[in-house]
């Protein structure tokens, strides 16, 4: 694992980097916070367009409101988000989600944002079928509390790049970042976005690593041989990933 002071700036340069070659991202797709809220609760284990034609669906039969969302019942709802997939199941926890805010601040996303972060996340977390990653969305990209969102791209580039162990947990991810970044909601939202744009493009289960921008600094491929695979001894020597060569390939 990386030491304190070559993690953050491993962290910079990944952020500089993803930033000049895929520019801004312009996250999260929503028109209002409640619209991100319910997202961040539909995309769990599918993509955006899926999410997308289930809240035209919540939209078109007049539904995608707090008040509406708690009147629904629990049949009716699920039919409109079949197109997230496991509409059952979301259905179940969108709408314990929306009777958590009822209780909890009688319907008001106002109330619900003067919140103290740390405490309400903490609420959220309490909440059935909300995780950490889906209650971090809602405070970074709802609500524009300063909290870093972690997803299996994160995990995955960070492992590779020998900034977290593979079995690393939720929670040792997130404070990597939110220690050595600064608390920016602009730069952890951009970051976040940056990094499932590279885990999509290139940095998949079956990395695409000769087109990747950081093709130069990525550990998992600059301590192997280009031409046998094998571990290099000193890889961080070595200037560049094209230049690594075991004594047997030289």
């Amino acid at each position: 694992m990386r030491k304190t002071k070559a993690a953050q700036g491993i962290l910079e340069e990944i952020y500089g980097r993803l930033f000049k070659e895929f520019g801004p991202q312009h996250w999260w797709p929503g028109e209002s916070p409640f619209e991100v809220m319910v997202g961040a609760i539909l995309t769990q284990n599918t993509n955006w367009g899926n999410v997308e034609r289930a809240i035209r669906n919540l939209k078109a039969y007049k539904m995608l409101s707090p008040r509406a969302l708690h009147e629904i019942s629990h049949a009716r709802l699920a039919p409109l988000i079949r197109p997230a997939g496991y509409f059952n199941v979301k259905a179940r926890r969108l709408k314990n989600f929306i009777n958590f805010l009822f209780e909890e601040y009688q319907g008001s996303l106002k109330k619900m944002a003067e919140e103290p972060w740390p405490r309400l996340r903490h609420k959220l977390l309490g909440v059935n079928g909300v995780g950490p990653e889906t209650a971090d969305s809602i405070l970074l990209y709802a609500f524009e509390k300063p909290v870093f969102v972690v997803d299996a791209y994160t995990r995955r580039i960070l492992y590779r790049h020998n900034l977290a162990g593979k079995d690393a947990g939720y929670h040792h991810i997130q404070k990597l970042f939110m220690t050595h970044l600064d608390h920016d909601v602009r730069i952890f939202n951009e970051y976040h976005a940056l990094i499932v744009r590279l885990g999509k493009d290139y940095c998949r289960p079956r990395p695409l690593c000769e087109r990747c921008v950081l093709n130069d600094v990525c550990y998992s491929l600059v301590s192997k041989c280009n031409h046998c695979h094998r571990a290099l001894k000193n890889p961080a020597k070595r200037r560049s990933a094209r230049e690594l060569s075991c004594k047997d390939c030289s």
